[in-house]
C-alpha cells in the first residue's frame, strides 16, 4: 500500500509539473489517469521493491543532492581546464576498485562517473573500473573514491 500511494503521488506531481494545467476538468483527468495506472500496476504486480524502491528516497535523495554537487564542481574543473593557456588537459587512463557489493551498486558507480564531466567509464570487470579521465584532478576524484562513498549502501538487487 506504501508503495502505491508513493507512486500515485509520484505520478500525480510528474503529471503536473508536465502538463502545467489547473483547470478543474484537466485536472479530473489527470487523477483519472494515474487512479487508472496504479489499479493496473497494482493487479499485474509489478510495483515491487525494485521498480519503486521507496525504501531508498531519504538515502537517493542525499546521493543526487551530492551527485549534482560533483557534477557542477567537476563542470567548473573543465572548463577552467580547456579555458586556461596552455591547454590544462592530460587525458589518461586509470583503474579503480570498488567497494560497491552488488552489481546494481557497480552500475550506479559507473554511470555517476559517466556523468561527471570530464571522466567515462570504459569497462567494468569485477570489482574494477575502467575510467577515461581528461584532467589529473578528475582521475584523482574517481581514484580517491568520492562518487564510491556517495551511493547508499542500502542498494540491492532483487531476484
Amino acid at each position: 500500500m506504501k508503495r502505491a500511494f508513493s507512486l500515485a503521488l509520484l505520478l500525480a506531481v510528474l503529471w503536473w509539473l508536465l502538463s502545467g494545467q489547473t483547470s478543474p476538468l484537466l485536472l479530473g483527468f489527470g487523477v483519472a489517469s494515474v487512479a487508472g495506472t496504479v489499479w493496473v500496476t497494482q493487479r499485474m504486480g509489478i510495483v515491487d521493491r525494485e521498480s519503486h524502491p521507496v525504501h531508498l528516497s531519504r538515502a537517493l535523495l542525499r546521493f543526487w543532492v551530492r551527485l549534482v554537487r560533483e557534477i557542477v564542481a567537476s563542470n567548473l574543473d573543465v572548463t577552467r581546464a580547456i579555458l586556461s593557456r596552455p591547454l590544462a588537459i592530460e587525458p589518461h587512463f586509470l583503474r579503480v576498485r570498488t567497494v560497491q557489493p552488488t552489481d546494481l551498486g557497480k552500475v550506479i558507480l559507473a554511470n555517476s562517473i559517466t556523468l561527471t564531466p570530464g571522466t567515462v567509464t570504459v569497462d567494468v570487470e569485477g570489482d574494477e573500473l575502467l575510467v577515461h579521465a581528461l584532467t589529473r584532478a578528475s582521475g584523482q576524484a574517481v581514484a580517491d573514491g568520492q562518487l564510491d562513498r556517495l551511493i547508499p549502501r542500502d542498494v540491492e538487487e532483487t531476484r
